[in-house]
């Protein structure tokens, strides 16, 4: 079985649009499936976490560069 894996550059759009954004992309994923998001929006840092714990889905890691944060997602 093959892991799915993609990458979401949601640098440059505001709140709420990066969790928009990754929701639609999460809905077209298998569950299991990897989305990494990049995001620049500094509300992406609570919006993210809290939109994994709603929808269901596992936040395996959160970071931030400085210029940008990534968020690792597996689809639940």
């Amino acid at each position: 079985m093959t892991e799915e894996n993609e990458t979401l550059d949601a640098r440059g759009l505001l709140c709420p649009l990066p969790v928009l954004r990754a929701r639609k992309r999460l809905l077209g994923l298998a569950p299991g499936a990897v989305l990494t998001v990049l995001a620049d929006d500094p509300m992406a840092q609570v919006d993210m976490p809290h939109f994994c714990g709603q929808a269901g889905h596992d936040l395996i890691n959160q970071s931030d560069n400085g210029s940008h944060q990534t968020y690792v997602i597996r689809r639940g």
